[in-house]
């Protein structure tokens, strides 16, 4: 059987579009030889590495994550599990607004790996030197720090010093990571930054234009990078309005990722 190496992009709650995709390569019996992740693609893909199966991840997701479909009893009973979305440990100070600990925490709680070594399907993830703007491929080594790395967006998460370099946020230098898969006859990539067009003339506040302003960067690069490299399968779901920590969209980005589902499909049982 061919070895497919599989990309996932970040963007934040966006990446939730993963899910479904995976879920795919499991309704085809299909299993990555290899893996990359940046930022919300490095957590679900580190998820999916670790053995969980995307009908798992989803299911996870379900449990956790308050949906605008929920009644106000079931919005109770997920009040405690909400780390999706309670990752906010508050840090007022110099290095970003949230520490991350939580969501890591929830992560700690349902991967079955500890670390690289421990994975099941090989994961590779990208994170940015901010000192040398240099990207890092974390590949070995506590494999929840490498995450919390790969996630953490400037001004937003702390920064993690790992190996003696101050690491940030992939997404600066390589939002969805194909080129760094190898030994892989064929590579898919998944592209879940969306349409970033937003309703003029509204003006952004502070939080909103500094993440605005990243995913603008990351969509650059992406376009740039097609232009030279490109993967073999190419997926990029039209996910519309939806925030970085918008997570209780589940429902909505699972609706707007269908149509490149069924793309993903057809291209994969072409391949095979």
């Amino acid at each position: 059987m061919k070895k497919l190496g599989l990309a996932l992009g970040g963007g934040g709650a966006k990446g939730l579009a993963h899910i479904p995709m995976l879920e795919v390569l499991d309704e085809l019996g299909l299993r990555p030889h290899r893996i990359a992740g940046t930022s919300i693609g490095a957590v679900i893909g580190a998820l999916y590495a670790s053995g969980l199966s995307g009908a798992r991840i989803r299911e996870g997701v379900r449990k956790m994550v308050i949906t605008r479909g929920d009644s106000f009893r079931e919005a109770l009973r997920k009040k405690d599990a909400l780390k999706w979305i309670q990752f906010m440990d508050l840090e007022f100070g110099r290095h970003g607004l949230f520490k991350g600990d939580k969501f890591i925490g929830f992560l700690y709680d349902a991967m079955r790996a500890r670390t690289f070594e421990e994975l099941q399907i090989p994961l590779r993830v990208v994170a940015t030197d901010f000192n040398t703007s240099e990207q890092v491929i974390l590949d070995s080594g506590d494999l929840l720090d490498a995450i919390k790395a790969s996630m953490g967006l400037p001004g937003v998460f702390t920064p993690v010093t790992r190996g003696g370099r101050v690491l940030i946020d992939g997404g600066g230098v390589n939002p969805v990571p194909y080129d760094v898969l190898d030994d892989c006859d064929f590579v898919v990539a998944i592209d879940v930054m969306g349409d970033l067009r937003r309703d003029a003339p509204r003006v952004p506040n502070l939080f909103r234009a500094v993440l605005g302003t990243f995913d603008i960067m990351q969509k650059s690069i992406i376009v740039e990078k097609l232009k030279h490299v490109s993967p073999d399968i190419y997926i990029r779901p039209a996910i519309t309005g939806v925030d970085i920590l918008e997570f209780y969209k589940a429902d909505e980005i699972y609706e707007m990722a269908k149509p490149a589902v069924r793309k993903l499909k057809q291209a994969l049982e072409k391949v095979l």
